[in-house]
C-alpha cells in the first residue's frame, strides 16, 4: 500500500494601512510504502522537493499580487527553473529599471534589513564567504544578493537557515541540488 506525503505552506506578507496579503500551497504525494524505513533519504528528497515546489507557488502568487496591487507588474510573473531541488521563483526583468523596485519587475526590493540577516547567517555558515553567497544568490535568483527582491530575500534566507541547519548540504544547494 503506498504511503501518502502531505506538504503545505502558507505565506503572508504586510501590506500598507495594516493590511496583508497571503497565499498557501498544499501538495500531496504518492510514495513507495517501505521509503521511510528502507531508503530514508530518498524520502527526505522527495518531501524538500514536494516544500520547494510549493514554496515556489507561494512565492509566485505573492510577487504576482503585489505587482497588480501595485499597478506595476507588467508581464506574466515567471519562475526562473534551474533544477527541481533548488529552483527558486523570481519576476523576469521588464525593460525599464526602477530604484524603489526590484530591477523593473514590479516586486519591492529587499530591505536593508534582510540584507543584513542574510550577511549574518551566511557568516555562521562554514565554507560560505561573500564569493560563495553571491555564487548561491545568482544559482537560485541569476542576480546578486543585492539585486533580490524581498520575497527573493526571504527565499534566500530560508534556504541559509536549512543549510546552517543541516537540511540542505551548503555544496549540493551551489550545484543547483538541494539535497
Amino acid at each position: 500500500m503506498p504511503m501518502i506525503l502531505n506538504v503545505g505552506l502558507s505565506k503572508k506578507i504586510g501590506q500598507p494601512n495594516y493590511g496583508s496579503l497571503g497565499a498557501s500551497c498544499n501538495v500531496q504525494v504518492e510514495l513507495p510504502s517501505g521509503l521511510i524505513v528502507g531508503d530514508l533519504e530518498s524520502f527526505h528528497r522527495q518531501a524538500r522537493l514536494a516544500y520547494v515546489a510549493c514554496s515556489q507557488a507561494v512565492n509566485d502568487e505573492l510577487a504576482w499580487h503585489q505587482g497588480q496591487a501595485n499597478g506595476r507588474l507588467t508581464k506574466p510573473y515567471r519562475p526562473v527553473v534551474s533544477t527541481p531541488a533548488a529552483s527558486v521563483a523570481r519576476p523576469q526583468n521588464g525593460d525599464g529599471r526602477s530604484a524603489d523596485t526590484n530591477q523593473g519587475s514590479g516586486a519591492p526590493g529587499a530591505s536593508q534589513g534582510q540584507i543584513d540577516y542574510i550577511n549574518q547567517l551566511a557568516r555562521q555558515i562554514r565554507g560560505l564567504d561573500v564569493r560563495r553567497l553571491e555564487e548561491l544568490s545568482q544559482r537560485m535568483f541569476g542576480m546578486p544578493v543585492a539585486g533580490l527582491a524581498s520575497l527573493d530575500a526571504s527565499g534566500l534566507i530560508d534556504c541559509l537557515k536549512a543549510i546552517n541547519a543541516g537540511k540542505i548540504n551548503l555544496d549540493n544547494a551551489l550545484n543547483g541540488a538541494a539535497s
